[in-house]
């Protein structure tokens, strides 16, 4: 069996019992407390939001995902929705998971009439394969050095 063929792409809505799961891998990715991804994805969940999470399961093994909020910790608060926390463990890297990703979240807020997106990142290349444009620089909370935001419309 192809190992590409193993992997499942979902919403956090599609899989609700993983959402403890969810929030411990983000967690232990990113040190952001479980708590605010539980309270980000049962917002989700119960609908009341549309700005959701997205995973990677290879198996029952979260892999990869991302999430979507109104501000990713940067002074342009002006510039929402944003795509947060993307993450692919290293042994899935170069399969595309991210950029499946990027797609399925930017595709579900559209069909939502949810658009642009954007996304705070000190990536330079990565983020273009998928569509998305430089926009400017904006400095992320307690930052010394501006990072890069892009949008995707």
């Amino acid at each position: 069996m192809n190992k590409a063929t193993q992997l499942r792409f979902i919403s956090i809505r599609e899989a609700r019992k993983l959402r403890g799961a969810a929030a411990a891998w983000f967690h232990a990715k990113w040190g952001v407390p479980e708590a605010a991804y539980l309270e980000c994805m049962d917002a989700y969940i119960s609908g009341g939001t549309e700005l959701g999470w997205y995973l990677c399961l290879d198996g029952d093994r979260i892999v990869g995902g991302l999430g979507v909020i109104e501000n990713d910790f940067h002074e342009r608060k002006d510039l929402t929705p944003n795509i947060c926390a993307v993450y692919v463990e290293e042994s899935h890297r170069r399969r595309g998971i991210a950029g499946r990703l990027l797609e399925m979240a930017v595709e579900d807020l559209r069909r939502k009439g949810v658009s642009p997106v954007y996304l705070l990142t000190d990536h330079t290349g990565f983020y273009e394969r998928y569509g998305w444009e430089f926009l400017c620089h904006a400095r992320g909370n307690g930052e010394e050095k501006p990072s890069r935001l892009y949008i995707h419309r």
